[in-house]
């Protein structure tokens, strides 16, 4: 049984193009979450930069830090910043730094934050509660606390493909949900959370905490390069679980006949590929 552990690092240019893909979903939250007196948000986890450049296009003056544990994400999320954001108005600045180093979390910030967002971190930590309050210690009165977690899983395909057997996309659901419980039991220091995420949000002193879920669709035939996003995410998938025992063999043939241009049954010529996905953001303000 191979280890449930995410190798951050050569996953950087999957963060990179996700960021890209996901640009519309980043502004349309963000244009909800800034307030037009915010003058300090913090992208924890920052990945791809997506929400610290949409958090900078709703801001009209101050100061983002983008923080990640992974110096290769960071290195990436500079370059890309360095690219794409020239305003002046306001600074962006982002910094190696672990969720779990506290005092290091708040000298990086350097004052109370207006919002706080931190998009698929919390269970990637042991301690999600503790990691929560954390955060929650960095706003200022008013500020809020947004918490992208949870959701409905991606669909992408119909129930019978013809290839293997029918209802196979359901199997990688089930298979991915095995493998984030073995990795939640494989995290130092983990402690169960049984309860939901604005009921974290409010043990963490932020009432009062509500919850947005967004619905991303995109209905067949997709135009290409839509297709090539939703291929190479599904690619992305199954090379995680690969080698986990989650999903059968004769499943991995057919995943591997479906993503390989050379197959007849490849998914990039199909025109009945499409996105469905529905995506939640849970907010909490201190009062």
């Amino acid at each position: 049984m191979t280890e449930a552990r995410i190798d951050w690092a050569a996953d950087t240019s999957r963060l990179v193009d996700a960021a890209t893909a996901d640009r519309a979903w980043y502004r349309t939250v963000a244009r909800e979450l800034v307030a037009p007196g915010d003058r300090l948000a913090v992208d924890v986890g920052c990945g791809g930069a997506g929400m610290t450049l949409a958090l900078a296009r709703h801001m009209t003056c101050g100061r983002i830090v983008a923080i990640d544990a992974e110096p290769a994400i960071v290195e990436a999320a500079r370059a890309r910043v360095h690219t794409e954001w020239a305003d002046p108005r306001i600074r962006i600045d982002v910094a190696l730094v672990d969720i779990d180093d506290v005092d290091r979390i708040q000298e990086t910030v350097g004052g109370h934050a207006d919002l706080v967002w931190a998009s698929a971190v919390v269970h990637h930590l042991g301690d999600q509660q503790r990691g929560i309050d954390t955060l929650a210690a960095l706003l200022a009165r008013d500020g809020r606390l947004a918490l992208a977690e949870g959701g409905l899983p991606a669909r992408h395909l119909p129930w019978d493909l013809g290839v293997g057997d029918p209802g196979l996309e359901l199997r990688l659901h089930t298979a991915e949900d095995r493998w984030f419980v073995r990795m939640r039991a494989a995290l130092p220091g983990g402690r169960p959370m049984p309860y939901g995420w604005d009921e974290a949000l409010r043990r963490a002193g932020l009432d009062p905490a509500t919850t947005v879920t967004t619905l991303s669709e995109l209905p067949s035939p997709l135009a290409p390069p839509a297709r090539r996003a939703v291929v190479n995410r599904l690619a992305n998938r199954i090379s995680r679980l690969r080698h986990t025992g989650l999903l059968t063999a004769a499943d991995l043939q057919t995943w591997d006949r479906l993503l390989d241009p050379a197959d007849p049954a490849w998914l990039g010529d199909r025109r009945d590929v499409f996105l469905l996905e529905a995506r939640s953001v849970h907010v909490g303000r201190r009062g």
